[in-house]
């Protein structure tokens, strides 16, 4: 089959990564919106505009499934594209769920996007889950842009999240959620911050599962092939850059 997945820019890949390892042998399709990268900071509505604009072209391009491989996307347009496809849309999710059940009855903090943490959706999920008022939340969508610039420095990423993280209580968190798909790609860095025993979760197991559920043939032709730009990626910095994440050691 052909899964199509959609992100703002390559934070998505540590979903297609996940997928690679437990769902090898299908064709994956990888569009990255990297030129309206962040989506964290726009209104819903441009950002659902960009999202369906994406979905659009990997429907175009053959994808059987689609993949919102963006929080921030997924918020603000997952519920709307389902009415508009007759086929699989899978988005992402805030893995609150899990974090709690790891969190040995101390706090959770969701870190997420701008968009993310306002959006009813996310609001709607602590309303479910958060029942005993565990749940924090901070705002670090500046770590999208250090990703899509290729930023990954220690040197830049630790006084960063240091700065953010100065008004929180380090030591009262069992848990921390990844809520964004690009935050994955820091987690050594979250890993040095947090106390030692500290579980980091984020939500790409999931939605491979979720992808699971779908999945009926495997493709005569596995591989990848990545979009930017409305166009196929075969060279430059983004492509390389795309190899080098896939590639990367570790989740």
């Amino acid at each position: 089959m052909k899964i199509g997945i959609m992100d703002s820019g390559i934070g998505g890949l540590t979903v297609l990564k996940r997928c690679l390892n437990l769902l090898p042998a299908h064709e994956y399709l990888y569009y990255a919106d990297s030129s309206n990268a962040p989506y964290g900071t726009k209104s819903k509505e441009e950002v659902y505009q960009l999202t369906k604009a994406a979905v659009d072209y990997l429907i175009k391009k053959g994808a059987d499934i689609i993949v919102i491989a963006c929080n921030t996307a997924t918020s603000a347009s997952a519920v709307r594209l389902r009415g508009i496809y007759d086929m699989p849309i899978i988005g992402m999710e805030p893995a609150i769920k899990p974090a709690l059940a790891a969190a040995n009855n101390k706090r959770i903090l969701v870190a997420a996007t701008e968009l993310t943490l306002r959006q009813q959706k996310f609001h709607d999920l602590l309303d479910v889950l958060d029942v005993h008022s565990r749940v924090d939340n901070v705002d670090l969508t500046e770590l999208v842009a250090f990703a899509e610039a290729g930023n990954f420095s220690r040197n830049t990423v630790l006084p960063f999240l240091r700065e953010k993280l100065v008004n929180f209580q380090l030591e009262l968190y069992g848990s921390v959620v990844l809520g964004c798909t690009h935050f994955p790609l820091f987690r050594e860095c979250f890993e040095e911050i947090f106390p030692v025993g500290t579980v980091i979760v984020d939500g790409a197991v999931g939605t491979v599962n979720r992808i699971r559920e779908f999945v009926t043939f495997d493709s005569e032709t596995p591989g990848i092939t990545f979009f930017s730009l409305g166009k196929p990626l075969v060279e430059g910095q983004l492509f390389d850059r795309m190899w080098e994440i896939i590639k990367m050691g570790g989740e």
